[in-house]
C-alpha cells in the first residue's frame, strides 16, 4: 500500500471514530508515527485529507450500490440498496453524520464538497427509484425527486438514531420493512 494510501486509510478510521473537529493533524501523525511535517509533505493541511477521505468514503458506498444492480427484481434491488446503505452508514457513521448534518467547520470548501457529495447520493439510488416508476410499481402520482428524498431521509435517520443511541441495526429486517411500506 503506498504512503498516500496508508495516510488516508488512517485519517478515515480517525475522522469515523472521533468525527472532523475531534482529529487533529498531529492526533493523524501520532497515530502513524510519523511527524506533522512528514504528513504535510503528502497533503496541504487537514481540508485537503479530509476531502480525500469522503472522496474514498463515497467511492466505497458508490461501489456498494452499484451491486444492487445484479439482483434480478425491483424489489430485491430496493431491498439490497437500503441494506447496503445503511450497513455502510453505520461503518461509517461519523463520516456519514458529516454528510447528512454539515458537522464539519464553516470551512467553505468542505461545505461546498459536502454538497457536492449529497447530489451525488442521489444520483446513485435515482435508478432504482425510476426502476420502481418502470414497473408501475409506485403511483404515478408520487414524485420521484420527492420519493428519493424520502428515503434518503429515512435512512439517514435511522443510521443517526441507532449511531447516537449505540445500538446494533438488523439492516435486512429494516429493508425488509422499507420495502414494504414502499411497494
Amino acid at each position: 500500500m503506498g504512503t498516500r494510501k496508508h495516510i488516508i486509510d488512517v485519517a478515515r478510521n480517525l475522522f469515523s471514530e472521533y468525527s472532523y473537529l475531534g482529529v487533529s493533524m498531529s492526533d493523524i501523525a501520532k497515530k502513524l508515527n510519523i511527524t506533522k511535517a512528514a504528513l504535510y509533505y503528502h497533503f496541504t493541511g487537514k481540508v485537503e485529507l479530509y476531502t480525500e477521505v469522503l472522496n474514498e468514503a463515497f467511492g466505497d458506498l458508490s461501489l456498494s450500490v452499484s451491486e444492487v444492480f445484479n439482483e434480478k427484481t425491483v424489489d430485491k434491488r430496493l431491498h439490497k440498496l437500503i441494506k447496503n446503505y445503511l450497513d455502510f452508514g453505520l461503518k461509517e457513521k461519523n463520516l456519514v453524520k458529516s454528510v447528512m448534518l454539515k458537522l464539519s467547520p464553516t470551512n467553505t470548501q468542505i461545505r461546498k464538497h459536502i454538497v457536492q457529495l449529497k447530489k451525488q447520493r442521489v444520483d446513485l439510488i435515482y435508478p432504482v427509484i425510476e426502476e420502481m416508476f418502470a414497473d408501475n410499481r409506485v403511483k404515478k402520482i408520487v414524485n420521484k425527486e420527492l420519493l428519493v428524498s424520502l428515503l434518503i431521509g429515512t435512512m439517514d435517520g435511522l443510521i443517526l438514531e441507532y449511531s447516537f443511541l449505540n445500538k446494533k441495526i438488523r439492516s435486512d429486517k429494516v429493508a425488509d420493512q422499507i420495502v414494504e411500506v414502499l411497494l
